[in-house]
């Protein structure tokens, strides 16, 4: 009769401690590892603060420039009206539609209030109609009070202006006027339609951008290191800035790429006009390439391994999508997330981009954006040198 045979190492017990042996070892590295452990703690607190205090779809403060051509106590009255609504804000006064129009246009204001020389008028025609005097059949009786010019291209902030359309003026009147119209018009530049397409397409450009961008050069100084090519990179006559510069070359070509494929297709697929500016929107896109390349540098610099190059990439990848107004209103959010979001690369490119395509504005329109993209770049690349030749050391 042949001896029972002894477990071979798979029973429970045993199974449990080499499991407990490598959850503690995983545990110790973890622990070891400051930056995984920081992201473990700081990417859900960022994106608590985020969402809770920063992302707000209900829009506030929405800068406005405003066009008195009346110049009378009544227009002052209904400018302190509109702006108690606490939608708008006031930022400018402009002398005509024109010069509201090229602001619209600069990206300085969103929306410009015209109020017409005859609004007196206007307002004393929808009183003696709310007062029950009987309505003249003259045209001018149905004219809105004034009229709002609105930059289209961002479909909540028109919806937000579009909800001031039918505002009552009972401050101005002992009682609401019977009006058959709005009591202001509203004109959409550049999106009539409101259609989201025009206003996303944009905008995905800069966050695949950032997204690629950051990702393949956050890695680059790491990948040379884990590959053993540090020693031979040492011992060559290259600079420390030569070395950068020849690593983001090739990654602005897949930048281009990657631009022409979304407006392509986004032109093809969509209808998303593709702008008059071309040479404006290439030197604006090579300039944000160039910014999120250096800051993927810098990153590359900070990392001791992939990973941590793929967790700050996160880290900078999240506030770039919820800040920069790709799917939020940069106005609706406090002030301390704008201050964060003037930092980030993607906020500049996202206003020259929509204005480039969908405003027909340049680089003269839009050059403090242009200006700060172009100094991100050059600080940038200084910076990773700077760090990567005093790792050599």
């Amino acid at each position: 009769m042949s001896a029972p045979k002894r477990p071979t190492g798979l029973s429970p017990r045993r199974s449990a401690r080499r499991i407990w042996a490598i959850f503690s070892k995983e545990l110790a590295q973890l622990r070891r590892d400051r930056m995984t452990f920081g992201m473990v703690i700081m990417i859900p607190l960022i994106q608590l603060i985020l969402f809770g205090y920063a992302i707000n779809t209900n829009v506030r403060d929405i800068p406005v420039a405003v066009v008195d051509q009346s110049q009378t106590g009544i227009s002052r009255t209904l400018i302190q009206i509109v702006q108690a609504t606490q939608v708008v804000k006031v930022t400018e006064r402009l002398p005509t539609p024109e010069a509201a129009e090229e602001a619209i246009k600069a990206a300085r204001v969103r929306a410009a209030l015209i109020i017409p020389a005859d609004v007196d008028g206007r307002l004393a025609r929808s009183s003696s109609i709310g007062l029950g005097t009987p309505a003249s059949t003259d045209e001018e009786t149905s004219r809105p009070v004034a009229q709002w010019i609105v930059d289209g291209s961002d479909t909540m902030i028109a919806s937000a202006i579009k909800s001031l359309r039918a505002m009552p003026l009972t401050e101005v009147f002992r009682k609401a006027p019977n009006r058959s119209t709005p009591t202001f018009e509203v004109s959409l530049f550049y999106n009539p339609e409101q259609r989201t397409a025009v206003n996303i397409v944009p905008g995905l450009v800069g966050m695949i951008l950032t997204m690629t961008m950051i990702m393949f050069t956050s890695a680059a100084i790491v990948r040379e290191r884990e590959r053993g090519n540090m020693e031979m990179l040492i011992n060559t006559p290259v600079k420390s800035m030569e070395l950068m510069i020849g690593k983001i070359i090739p990654y602005i070509f897949i930048g281009l790429i990657q631009t022409a494929i979304i407006l392509g297709l986004g032109n093809v697929l969509f209808n998303v006009p593709m702008g008059a500016r071309m040479l404006d929107l290439f030197v604006g896109t090579l300039l944000f390439i160039g910014s999120s390349l250096s800051l993927g540098l810098v990153l590359s610099t900070l990392a001791q391994s992939q990973l941590q190059a793929t967790q700050m990439t996160i880290f900078v990848l999240l506030p770039s999508i919820l800040l920069s107004g790709f799917a939020f209103p940069y106005e609706g959010m406090p002030v301390i997330a704008q201050y964060i979001a003037e930092v980030l690369p993607a906020t500049h490119f996202m206003r020259m981009i929509r204005g480039f395509v969908l405003r027909d504005a340049g680089l003269a329109e839009l050059h403090k954006d242009a200006l700060w993209l172009a100094g991100f770049l050059v600080i940038g690349l200084t910076l990773a040198a700077l760090r990567f030749k005093k790792r050599l050391d």
